[in-house]
């Protein structure tokens, strides 16, 4: 181990680094795993992000076709009321 380390007491795979006092986890197979999971996790937000975006395109799609519909139902009524 490097003299910029030393290992932390009670724990295998756990080192400090002397000059920032920083503990630094040296499993490669952990870190792997959680990199793994940020990155689903992040895919996952931005999946539910689209969700979000396809039901408020799909509500202003609906809205807008109720407008129209009121409209046509208005200018029906016009035309029976002459």
């Amino acid at each position: 181990m490097s003299d910029n380390y030393k290992k932390v007491e009670g724990e295998t795979d756990l080192v400090r680094d002397v000059n920032s006092t920083a503990i630094i986890n040296r499993n490669r197979t952990a870190y792997d795993m959680a990199k793994k999971r940020s990155e689903q996790a992040k895919r996952k937000l931005i999946e539910e992000e689209e969700q979000r975006d396809e039901i408020r395109n799909a509500t202003r799609e609906i809205n807008t076709l109720k407008c129209e519909m009121h409209e046509i139902k208005n200018l029906l009524q016009k035309l029976v009321d002459k």
